[in-house]
């Protein structure tokens, strides 16, 4: 019988301490970074204006090590009275597009290498790809990018390539 009335008893304590600690430790991390996010990003948050001011502040005492300290716990403390899902779905939105971009960027990279390298093989790949692009400029771009390497000139037909495909890319 006592070990039912314990079990009563262990079902109204509600999280553990524990538990509360990892939710404490969390939302002051989210608070730190949400105070090394830039500007811009901070508009793109779904933020009210009492968290906002908050981190505006850690921001502008960064500097001042006990009162630093201090603001990220308040930011914390006010973290853990808000619904953090939307902020934390919109900071991974944020991150996600960086990345992308820079995949993106990368791609279009490859894309010149890969036609200065290989020329109309390249081309025509490019081409079959993006049925937009024009052959002559890109043939081009290539003796161009060619003689300024045999004249060991800057590659300036190199970065207008690059140019060209991020116009007929995207």
């Amino acid at each position: 019988m006592q070990s039912h009335d314990q079990d009563e008893f262990s079902d109204d304590l509600g999280p553990s301490k524990t538990q509360l600690k990892r939710e404490a430790e969390a939302m002051h991390q989210l608070g730190t970074k949400l105070v090394k996010m830039g500007k811009n990003s901070l508009k793109q948050l779904p933020l009210d204006q009492e968290l906002l001011d908050a981190i505006k502040l850690a921001q502008r005492v960064e500097n001042k090590r006990e009162g630093f300290r201090r603001q990220l716990q308040f930011i914390g403390k006010l973290l853990r009275g808000r619904d953090v899902e939307p902020i934390l779905a919109k900071i991974d939105e944020i991150e996600n597009h960086s990345l992308h971009q820079a995949a993106h960027f990368h791609g279009l990279e490859r894309w010149r290498e890969r036609i200065l390298e290989e020329g109309d093989d390249a081309i025509q790949a490019f081409l079959d790809q993006y049925p937009t692009a024009d052959r002559q400029q890109l043939r081009h771009y290539v003796r161009q990018a060619q003689k300024e390497q045999a004249n060991n000139k800057p590659p300036a037909a190199s970065r207008a390539l690059f140019k060209y495909i991020r116009g007929v890319v995207g």
